[in-house]
């Protein structure tokens, strides 16, 4: 008689995600039904159904629709700075003017393809209540530029913080006016606005 054994059957895949995983299905699930269906209609039962989860683990990591809309808010600033940053290290490391042109360019294609999930997750906020630590952050990144650029004699800039304010609010604007305007040809805006922004800065 065979005393061979039969063959084991695979092992199962386990069922439980890592809970970082879940987190970014839920949100991504959200922002989803939040862009196609509004988030005043959107329910809490919609969003654990698309995500395929309980309503519980929407619970744990959140406490209502208005949470999870303020976290989808850091994690749009958060991707909106990780690609600054990817496309400003790609230049060569004390070329100040690439820097900052490249900065430039990436900020208006990053907010003219994503400006539906911006105006989203920021379309309730006040001008008192738009200061956050991402924004922040990004700030600091044109910031080091400028001040990196007149360290190295690339430019004359005295108050970086403030000139780091003014171009990104007028980076923004300057965005906006192209979403506006959907016939203008995306790249070469972004290169004459940072040829623009370029001008603007004096020469030592």
């Amino acid at each position: 008689m065979s005393t061979s054994q039969p063959p084991s059957a695979p092992s199962a895949s386990p069922r439980t995600k890592p809970a970082e995983v879940r987190l970014d299905e839920l949100m991504s699930a959200a922002e989803t039904l939040f862009l196609e269906k509004g988030f005043e209609a959107t329910t809490i039962a919609d969003i654990t159904r698309v995500a395929n989860v309980a309503k519980g683990t929407f619970y744990h990591y959140f406490a209502s629709k208005n949470d999870m809309l303020a976290a989808l808010a850091t994690r749009y600033t958060q991707q909106y700075l990780e690609e600054l940053e990817r496309a400003v290290e790609a230049c060569a490391v004390n070329d100040w003017p690439t820097r900052l042109r490249v900065w430039i360019e990436t900020s208006v294609r990053t907010y003219a393809q994503s400006f539906r999930t911006h105006d989203m997750v920021y379309g309730g906020h006040h001008h008192h209540e738009r200061d956050n630590a991402e924004k922040n952050a990004i700030l600091m990144q044109l910031e080091h530029i400028l001040k990196q650029g007149e360290q190295h004699k690339a430019w004359y800039c005295p108050n970086p913080s403030m000139v780091a304010l003014l171009l990104y609010s007028g980076v923004h604007g300057a965005t906006d006016a192209l979403i506006a305007a959907p016939e203008q040809d995306q790249d070469s805006y972004a290169r004459e606005l940072a040829d623009t922004c370029l001008r603007l800065l004096p020469r030592p």
